[in-house]
């Protein structure tokens, strides 16, 4: 296989696709919407987080379906724009750092999402043959189980694996970086669903 080096595209050009992934990827749109919706603070809704699971806490289904999509689409046009001006490379570090972005928004005092829908959003924007493989995981366990964080765990634990197989090491290291703060951010998830204490999907808060 290729070696991966990201630094390829130059200096000025990584700081410009760092920029841009971070401030898109900090767009906090579930809290945005549930407001707007008249649902108030979604940081006091269930979990506290301004994802698209909690978002689904409120009851309602459209709004949980509008952030899933608004948060995955953040990274998408993140990688989409750095990769056609930068290349694929570009289009990568993009979509990490919209990644990043949702995870600490500098607009909520870095305190943000668990970046499963931006995970997505970048995997559209790079590798979107893989966006079917995530979503027959994600749904597949969230069918059998009801939790939307264990099917998200194992989704994102496939993805990597799969790209390095296909023979794609540079995004199967981003991705597995990815997947690694991934683990790391719903770590109480993890704990809960070892204690049969994780809420489960269609709960409200």
């Amino acid at each position: 296989m290729a070696s991966v080096n990201f630094l390829a595209i130059g200096w000025p050009a990584l700081v410009a696709v760092l920029s841009l992934g971070y401030l898109l990827g900090s767009i906090p749109f579930g809290l945005l919407l549930t407001r707007m919706a008249g649902h108030g603070d979604l940081r006091s809704i269930g979990s506290g987080n301004i994802g698209a699971t909690n978002v689904l806490r409120t009851g309602n289904k459209k709004l949980a379906a509008a952030t899933l999509l608004l948060d995955a689409l953040k990274a998408t046009v993140a990688a989409v724009i750095a990769q056609a001006v930068f290349g694929q490379n570009a289009g990568l570090i993009a979509g990490f750092a919209a990644f990043i972005g949702h995870l600490f928004p500098i607009w909520l005092g870095f305190k943000g999402g668990k970046g499963v829908a931006t995970y997505i959003g970048t995997l559209l924007g790079v590798a979107p043959l893989m966006v079917p493989v995530f979503a027959v995981v994600w749904l597949t366990l969230a069918f059998v189980t009801r939790y939307s964080s264990l099917s998200a765990l194992v989704a994102t634990l496939v993805i990597p694996v799969v790209l390095w197989i296909l023979g794609i090491p540079d995004a199967a290291l981003v991705t597995a970086v990815m997947t690694a703060i991934t683990y790391w951010r719903h770590k109480a998830n993890i704990e809960r669903l070892i204690a049969g204490t994780e809420s489960k999907i269609g709960k409200k808060g």
